[in-house]
């Protein structure tokens, strides 16, 4: 009996000492069908196993109150296809997988999952039509299948969708008509992309409802056929609309939107006339005479007299002499008349205060009349010179601070230039600000600056520095912007003297730097009302933000600083140009830092004054060519000195291989070797030494989205 006790006392401890296990619950269940159908050669979801007693710590979940509301995994090279079961997720909100291999058609099941907001499918090669059970996603807000082989019509039920905000289809195969009701349904719609399908019909109508919209709406090379409903001239301005290379026809309406636009929103529409393009209509009589041409005409006008009209036909044929002349003499006579009413007032009225004396001015009297005929409102009598602006102005509704607790608040410089020192300011509510301090003293042209910073304050882009709010006063002049919290891109490049820790950036977020200040370019090229030019672009006024995104900064302080009172940002480095392109003539041993940012302009800057948008496509290859490589815009080469540019045209004479022009940070990179080159293509092309033949921004932008990694 006793080896029998002590077996049972042998398995009980065991038992006891044993860790509990759990069963994986039915989400994670699900989720393992999709581990198991797809292929992942990074091991992306090597942490997904039964073991666990939920997915919620798995790789790409996230989970809320244990339940699973989101699965992103991008850029993992999944290959496979989804699973239908992945809509029994009743919790699931968000669905990431841009970038991979995946294949074959989205299942229906799929849509089951109705609290759907974001479906992030583009860069596969899923194909099909998309199931018509997607009005069923009623908080869907963004869906972007691009990149795709999607087909077929776009189904109905999609503007059942209304809360949906980004629809990004481009590159598929998608057919048909847009649905009924299209602009009417999605009306909270802020992105809109069509493009390189074969999308077909008249474009709808009710487009023009969209109000919501921003940046590009792009129906782009496709086959909308008809004329261009005049309607979408009711996007908001600011709204950019393709329609290149369809199969449209008739005059482009000009109204709203669709005003002051380029012919390159409309080239590849052999049937399209007008104004912004260089064919005209065919006949102005036929469009004339068309419906929306005339004004409003009464029912019993009638132009032969025949109609109820009182007046005959021969006195309806038009004005007798007499009658000609007597209008040209009663206008003349009203424009005397005019005249001596001018001077009255002002010999009767306004000049009764000229005949003051010098005692009732130091007394502070006044004349016992004004001048009211033709007397300026209070605000306009001021002169520029006397105007004080004591307060702070905000540039949106969004500022909810005054300037006293702009003045309370803790401040730290962040840098100082030849326009200025910038502030870290942070308020006590913690809201963190940019202030820049333009200077005291100099020029008092209030309204000129006014003008000017209100212009810039209105633009908004979210690669675009905004500006809130200004200050001005005699002594004082400041322009207050949301703090980017990662520094410049110059730093980010080249790391800063004095810091020890330096983390160099991959090549993913070069890129995504990259595509986002074109981006920001291409608003302020062709977006922004008066189509700039930054004029002064350079790394060290490209802000980083919370994700690595980039802001241009310092668009038109320059210009700001001039008319406050500072030295003119073009002209000095205009002069420290000159002096490198002596240096270099000369091979000077030296190295002078003072030069060192000035490697970004256009060799035409020298000789033209007014900047173009071409020198800010100069620039822009600059940066590329500096962020490819890792080195300034100025390269010490021997005992001598050459801008980025040369040098990067010596490495090319000379043949060198890519590993000794590429920034050494980027050696792991190495297996992205295409899209580098592809970008050093690009860059190449801005920086051509014709103005003429550097591509516009828009055209560089197409050819960075046409990479086979997106940053976004």
């Amino acid at each position: 009996m006793l080896p029998f006790f002590a077996l049972f006392f042998f398995l009980l401890c065991c038992n006891s000492l044993a860790p509990v296990v759990y069963s994986l619950n039915a989400e994670g269940s699900v989720l393992l069908t999709l581990k198991q159908t797809l292929t992942d050669p990074q091991g992306s979801m090597s942490n997904w196993n039964s073991f666990d007693e939920n997915p919620c710590s798995w790789n790409g979940i996230t989970c809320k109150d244990q339940t699973v509301v989101s699965i992103s995994i991008p850029k993992r090279k999944l290959y496979g296809s989804l699973p239908s079961s992945l809509g029994s997720l009743s919790q699931l909100r968000h669905i990431n997988f841009r970038n991979n291999k995946l294949f074959g058609n989205l299942p229906p099941r799929l849509f089951q999952a109705q609290g759907l907001q974001s479906m992030v499918l583009y860069g596969n090669s899923l194909s099909g039509s998309v199931p018509t059970e997607i009005q069923n996603l009623r908080y869907l807000q963004a869906l972007d299948l691009s990149q795709n082989f999607f087909n077929g019509s776009l189904p109905a039920g999609i503007v059942q969708c209304k809360r949906l905000k980004t629809l990004i289809l481009s590159q598929n195969n998608f057919t048909g008509p847009l649905p009924d009701g299209f602009g009417t349904g999605l009306s909270s719609l802020e992105r809109l992309d069509l493009s390189y399908n074969h999308f077909n019909g008249s474009i709808p109508s009710d487009l023009g409802n969209l109000s919501s919209l921003q940046g590009t709406v792009d129906l782009s090379n496709n086959y909308f056929s008809g004329s261009i409903p005049a309607s979408l001239g009711n996007l908001p301005e600011k709204v950019y609309i393709d329609l290149t290379y369809n199969n449209l026809n008739g005059p482009i309406p000009q109204n709203g939107a669709l005003m002051n636009r380029g012919p390159t929103a409309f080239i590849g529409n052999p049937g399209l006339c007008g104004p912004p393009l260089k064919n005209s209509c065919a006949s102005d009589t036929s469009s004339a005479n068309s419906p929306s041409s005339f004004p409003f005409i009464p029912d019993n006008y009638s132009p032969q007299g025949t109609g109820n009209g009182s007046m005959g036909s021969e006195k309806n044929k038009g004005l007798s002499k007499g009658a000609v002349v007597g209008i040209v003499v009663g206008d003349i006579i009203g424009i005397c008349l005019l005249g001596l009413l001018f001077s009255f007032c002002y010999s009767r009225v306004c000049g009764f205060n000229q005949d003051l004396d010098e005692n009732d001015v130091s007394k502070g009297k006044k004349g016992r009349k004004e001048c009211f005929c033709f007397r300026k409102d209070d605000s306009e009598v001021l002169s520029d010179n006397n105007v004080e602006q004591y307060d702070l102005v905000p540039l949106d509704s969004h500022v909810n601070f005054d300037l006293d607790e702009l003045l309370k608040a803790s401040a730290f410089v962040l840098g100082k230039s030849g326009i200025g020192i910038m502030y870290k300011v942070v308020l006590e509510d913690g809201l963190a600000l940019a202030v820049r301090r333009l200077g005291e003293g100099g020029s008092q042209r209030f309204k000129e600056f006014q003008t000017e910073v209100e212009a810039i304050g209105k633009l908004r882009h979210p690669n675009i520095a905004t500006l809130r709010a200004y200050y001005w006063s005699v002594d004082e002049k400041l322009l207050i912007y949301d703090y980017v919290p990662n520094g410049s891109l110059a730093t980010a490049i080249h790391g800063k003297a004095g810091l020890d820790t330096f983390v160099p950036l991959s090549w993913s977020y070069r890129l995504k730097i990259m595509k986002g200040t074109a981006k920001g370019l291409l608003y302020l090229h062709e977006f922004s009302p008066k189509k700039y030019v930054h004029g002064d672009l350079k790394p060290s006024n490209i802000l980083l933000g919370q994700n690595m995104e980039p802001h241009i900064s310092d668009f038109g302080v320059g210009r700001l600083a001039n008319i406050a009172g500072g030295s003119p940002t073009l002209q000095s480095n205009r002069v420290a140009a000159e002096k490198l392109q002596g240096r270099q003539k000369s091979l000077s041993n030296e190295v002078t830092s003072n030069v060192l940012g000035n490697g970004y302009m256009a060799p035409e800057a020298m000789k033209v004054v007014k900047p173009s948008q071409k020198w800010d496509v100069y620039s822009y290859g600059v940066i590329l060519l500096e962020i490819i490589t890792g080195r300034s815009s100025i390269v010490l080469v021997g005992n001598s000195e050459m801008d980025l540019v040369q040098w990067i045209q010596l490495c090319i004479e000379e043949k060198k291989p890519l590993l000794e022009v590429l920034d050494p940070y980027l050696g792991e990179d190495a297996d992205r070797e295409e899209e580098i080159i592809g970008v050093l293509k690009i860059a190449m092309a801005c920086v051509h030494s014709s103005p003429e033949k550097r591509p516009t921004m828009r055209h560089v932008l197409d050819a960075l989205d046409k990479l086979t990694i997106s940053s976004d």
